[in-house]
């Protein structure tokens, strides 16, 4: 059986947005300071980041390690709750530990 993975594409779209959306963040805040400090002035574009294709793959295996385990974690509480169905409340009870194991 093949094992599912995340899309790299997807996950590198998702990076990209992340990454764009702090770089504005960040223009925004240095174009705050400059204000303050000495009126109007330009600032960089944000420049294009490639991602790996190696930090890519590494990123898609870790989401999904962590999404098989939180199904897991999240089953085995059901489990002992006698439901058949992994619902909201089972996530919730692992997630802080999950977190804390990642």
């Amino acid at each position: 059986m093949e094992e599912k993975t995340f899309d790299p594409d997807l996950i590198r779209a998702i990076f990209k947005l992340v990454w764009e959306k702090r770089g504005a963040e960040r223009e925004k805040n240095q174009l705050s300071e400059n204000e303050a400090e000495a009126g109007p002035s330009t600032t960089k574009r944000s420049r294009q980041i490639p991602a790996n294709g190696n930090a890519l793959k590494l990123s898609c295996e870790l989401l999904r390690v962590f999404v098989a385990e939180a199904i897991q974690r999240a089953a085995a509480i059901a489990e002992a709750e006698g439901s058949l169905k992994i619902e909201a409340t089972h996530l919730e009870r692992i997630l802080p530990q999950l977190l804390l194991d990642f």
